[in-house]
C-alpha cells in the first residue's frame, strides 16, 4: 500500500474513533468528558498521519460528532474545538516529522502540540464570543484549557507515548 492510502486509511480510523471514543467515555460520568476522548485520535494521527492529514481530521472530528451526535454543541463549542484539534493535529504531526526520533522528541511532540492547541481554543473562543456579545475571560481559558483538562492531559501524556512507542515497535510508524 502507497503512504498516501496508509495515510488516508489512518485518518479515517482516527476520524472513526473520534466519534467512538467521547460515547465510551461519557458513561464514566464524573470525569468521562474531562479526559477529552476526541483529542487521543487526532493527536495519534500527528504521529501515524503527518501534519496535513492530522490537520484534517482535527478539523472535522468536532463538526461532524456535533451535525452526527448532537456534542459538542455547534457554537462555541464544536466550532473552537474545530480550531483546536486542528492545531494539535498539525503541531503533533509536524514536530514528529521534524524533530529527531527519540522517546523524548514524543513526549515534546505531544505536549507541544497540546499547548498550541489550548492557546488556539482560547483565542477562538474569545473571537467567537466576542462576535457572540459574550466574554470570555482569562479565568474561563485557565478553568477550561488546564484546570478542568487535568484528567484528560494526564491521559494523553501516560497513554499517546505509550500508543506511539508500541507502534513504532510494530513498525506502523517509523522509529
Amino acid at each position: 500500500m502507497n503512504k498516501n492510502t496508509r495515510s488516508l486509511v489512518y485518518a479515517a480510523v482516527c476520524l472513526a474513533l473520534c466519534m467512538i471514543l467521547p460515547v465510551i467515555t461519557m458513561r464514566l460520568q464524573a470525569i468521562g468528558n474531562m479526559l477529552s476522548p476526541m483529542h487521543i485520535p487526532v493527536l495519534l494521527a500527528g504521529f501515524l498521519c503527518g501534519p496535513v492529514w492530522a490537520l484534517a481530521v482535527g478539523a472535522a472530528a468536532p463538526l461532524l460528532r456535533s451535525l452526527l451526535f448532537g456534542m459538542p454543541p455547534l457554537f462555541p463549542t464544536a466550532t473552537a474545538m474545530c480550531f483546536e484539534l486542528a492545531t494539535y493535529g498539525l503541531v503533533s504531526g509536524l514536530l514528529f516529522k521534524l524533530l529527531p526520533k527519540s522517546r523524548a522528541n514524543i513526549y515534546v511532540s505531544l505536549i507541544g502540540a497540546m499547548l498550541c492547541g489550548r492557546i488556539v481554543w482560547g483565542i477562538a473562543m474569545a473571537v467567537l464570543l466576542g462576535l457572540s456579545g459574550g466574554q470570555f475571560t482569562m479565568a474561563a481559558f485557565i478553568a477550561g484549557a488546564f484546570t478542568n483538562a487535568i484528567p484528560g492531559i494526564i491521559l494523553h501524556i501516560v497513554l499517546i507515548p505509550l500508543i506511539v512507542m508500541a507502534l513504532q515497535r510494530a513498525g506502523i510508524i517509523e522509529k
